[in-house]
């Protein structure tokens, strides 16, 4: 077992090994399924190198609905292995595996037809509740229009006739994405971020490896493997045309679009599921905030930064308010996000019916490709990647464990739980706070609050964006890979989601504190403030556009944090 520290640090001498060692496996891409397959192979005793352009869940894991969920919609599809599977992983997740990141949350599922939609219903959600074995989710409850209206009061009264209530899960899929990695370092994987696959190598007809740049610095080399595998997503295709090698499948990307609006604006106890013309529509409860989403339209522009239209967002208010007692409006929204689904491109032309299922090839010698799936499934997803690359591995390959490997901070999580007032007296911070702390991080939490020892200012509130401690910033950087400034607002905390301000409020604030860990001179900082300004400026600016062209176009004028990025990016 090694360091699990991602900080500033261990970039060099991950940087030498990438060089040096040669590897069983190189999985290309830091997102939930790229990390799953880096934790999956290194507890199977493989050697292994994570290689990411940008940052951990920097594209699609970052910007999901937040769910662990079997997929109430795909019952309906009839497809009930892809469910049973994903509900037992949920089950996992909430009980060994991630307890500390994914809960428990509820649903109403309203009725508006009477007779049919009841018993209809009923038994979808009876097979949901059964086909994911042991249950840590209550089953679920039928409600009379008093008692879903009690339950829900933000509710039209004339828009149901009844309810149901059932449970999944959740969790901050960036944080969660991220613990996977880290966790896969902890067991030996080399993770490194901002390093970009410009080319592969070949050994005859095989693939041997790829070779990389730093996009921080420039430097270049080449990293040996037996076998390289492709969880780049969405950037599938661009990644196998790369290669050299013909694909066995395609990638459509898919763009969903999320809103986030105060708690107070949507009074309830609970998340919403709606159902739409097109697909389903989610009101979930996000700590202080409810996600509302998603959509689900072609996307064909650029990969990086899917922008969000004004039709997108109107979109979704429109469907939200034909419920809703009192409507949500523009001014109501907090924070806006699109992401892209890698769906495997089937018949079909409309996207909302393309696969969820996930798709496994040998696409050539030494060369394995994964794509499709959702992100409940990574784990499983993680395996069969690393089980297709079973034939250009020596020696014999062990199964997968990784449904008994907790992550990083799940041991030891439900004790701090309830020694959270003694903790928290301990460090002069409000218990809540400390219950905060210990769902983001768990039983790191130590090493988190280490950081505030001599340093009081940092145990306090991050100015503009009080949900976070200083600490929270520092630790982003000192354990957690984050390079720059985005790294830490977008994804190590949700600031850029969770404020009207978005971030740039606390910006030059946070820059600062980071600054002494990543070795930022003045210029930089201000540089970093800049880059991250210009983004949500941006952003801002493509949520006004009427059309996914004009969006583009306005999102994609902002400047890269990470400058020496370059086209296709994995």
């Amino acid at each position: 077992m090694t360091e699990a520290k991602l900080g500033p640090e261990a970039r060099e001498e991950t940087w030498r090994r990438l060089g040096a060692e040669t590897f069983d496996l190189v999985v290309i891409g830091g997102g939930v399924v790229g990390a799953g397959t880096a934790l999956d192979a290194a507890t199977r005793g493989l050697r292994v190198a994570l290689v990411e352009a940008r940052d951990l869940a920097s594209g699609t894991s970052s910007r999901s609905s937040k769910l662990f969920h079997g997929g109430l919609r795909y019952l309906e599809q009839l497809e009930f292995g892809l469910v049973r599977e994903a509900l037992r992983e949920r089950e996992l997740m909430l009980t060994r595996i991630a307890p500390h990141l994914v809960k428990p949350v509820s649903f109403l599922y309203p009725l508006q037809h009477r007779v049919w939609e009841r018993p209809y219903t009923a038994a979808g959600l009876f097979l949901y509740d059964t086909m994911g074995g042991a249950r840590s989710v209550p089953g679920q409850k039928h409600l009379t229009r008093a008692g879903a209206l009690r339950l829900v009061p933000a509710l039209k009264r004339d828009t149901l006739i009844g309810g149901i209530r059932y449970y999944d899960s959740q969790a901050d899929d960036a944080r969660h994405t991220m613990t996977v990695a880290r966790t896969a370092a902890h067991y030996g994987a080399v993770v490194r971020t901002s390093t970009q696959v410009v080319g592969f190598l070949r050994e005859a007809d095989r693939v041997s490896g790829v070779r990389v740049r730093d996009v921080e610095d420039g430097r270049e080399t080449e990293v040996h493997a037996n076998a390289v595998i492709n969880c780049t997503g969405v950037w599938t295709d661009e990644l196998q045309r790369l290669s050299g090698s013909r694909g066995r499948f395609r990638v459509r990307a898919s763009k969903g679009v999320h809103i986030v609006v105060p708690r107070d604006r949507i009074v309830s106890e609970s998340g919403l599921i709606l159902r739409t013309e097109k697909s389903v529509l989610f009101v979930i409860p996000w700590r202080n905030h409810w996600i509302v989403g998603t959509t689900d339209t072609d996307w064909h522009l650029d990969l990086a930064h899917p922008a969000a239209t004004k039709n997108d967002i109107d979109y979704i208010l429109e469907h939200v308010n034909s419920v809703l007692a009192t409507p949500l409006t523009h001014d109501d929204i907090e924070g806006v996000y699109a992401g892209l689904r890698p769906l495997l491109a089937g018949e079909s032309e409309e996207t909302s019916k393309l696969s969820r299922e996930h798709a496994v090839a040998r696409v050539a010698p030494g060369l394995v490709a994964i794509a499709g799936g959702k992100y409940t499934t990574y784990r499983v997803m993680a395996a069969d990647a690393v089980d297709a690359a079973a034939p250009d591995l020596p020696g014999r390959l062990q199964p997968s464990i990784t449904d008994k490997v907790p992550l990083l901070g799940a041991d030891g999580y439900h004790a701090l739980v309830n020694q959270a007032d003694h903790l928290a007296a301990q460090h002069g911070l409000h218990p809540y706070r400390v219950r905060h702390l210990l769902d983001r991080y768990g039983s790191l939490v130590h090493e988190v609050l280490a950081l505030g020892d001599g340093k009081p200012e940092l145990l306090r509130p991050i100015e503009h964006a009080p949900d976070y401690l200083g600490v929270e910033a520092v630790y982003a950087a000192s354990h957690e890979g984050a390079l720059h400034l985005e790294d830490v607002l977008a994804r190590r905390t949700r600031i850029s989601i969770e404020y009207p301000h978005r971030g740039v409020d606390c910006a030059e604030g946070v820059a600062r504190m980071v600054a002494d860990v990543l070795g930022w001179s003045e210029e930089t900082v201000r540089r970093e403030v800049e880059v991250y300004t210009a983004r949500v400026a941006a952003e801002r600016d493509s949520q006004t556009q009427p059309s996914d062209e004009a969006a583009d176009k306005r999102r994609s004028s902002a400047p890269e944090a990470r400058a020496l990025l370059t086209a296709p990016v994995g």
